[in-house]
């Protein structure tokens, strides 16, 4: 967990499918409300689908670009933040060229929030991840879906009463991993009241 951080950039070789099945067999074994499973994992292959995606992936940029003034660093900047920003400028112009897309769905569940069926589907996304890791795959959820889902509902036969939750790019990283870096937990996590951080003692 520590070294799963988000992988962008995936070297031009194929994922097998038995790989592929171990990500989304341990995708499978999340909990869910009342055991319910109201997923489905789709592996998004046809490249009409891949080009539909491809396209959501650079309008996001575009679009992200203009709302938070962003531009791509020059490839001798080698800040932190500089190498995170050519990746995501590299990652949604390919989009739907990454080795493997994986749209996860779920179906709503009676009486429940848009928030609890989350709680019904990403430990799927991240059971997902972690064996993707746990196999050497990078991956980075993406929300590309967002701005094409008319388009995939179509082509991908998605019925009106499912939700499209988050869609992984998984493949090969080019590069390595490394780890994650996360505010101190005494700033994530609190004991009985808001204003009193975790602390094991002195």
């Amino acid at each position: 967990m520590r070294t799963a951080s988000a992988i962008r950039r995936y070297r031009d070789e194929p994922v097998d499918d038995q790989t592929l099945e171990r990500c989304l067999r341990a995708a499978s074994w999340a909990p869910s409300g009342a055991n319910q499973q109201p997923w489905r994992f789709v592996v998004l292959r046809s490249d009409e689908v891949r080009a539909v995606v491809t396209a959501a992936a650079k309008r996001a940029w575009a679009e992200m670009q203009g709302f938070y003034r962003l531009t791509v660093p020059d490839h001798r900047a080698d800040d932190p933040k500089s190498r995170v920003l050519r990746a995501m400028a590299e990652h949604m112009h390919v989009g739907g060229g990454a080795p493997v897309l994986v749209l996860f769905c779920v179906q709503p569940q009676p009486g429940a929030s848009d928030l609890q069926q989350g709680a019904s589907v990403f430990p799927a996304v991240q059971n997902f991840l972690l064996a993707a890791r746990g196999q050497g795959l990078g991956a980075a959820i993406t929300l590309w879906h967002s701005l094409c889902e008319d388009r995939l509902r179509d082509l991908v036969g998605i019925p009106d009463d499912w939700q499209l939750a988050a869609l992984l790019t998984v493949g090969w990283p080019r590069g390595r991993h490394k780890p994650v870096r996360r505010k101190p937990l005494a700033e994530a996590a609190v004991i009985d009241h808001w204003d009193q951080p975790w602390s094991v003692g002195p």
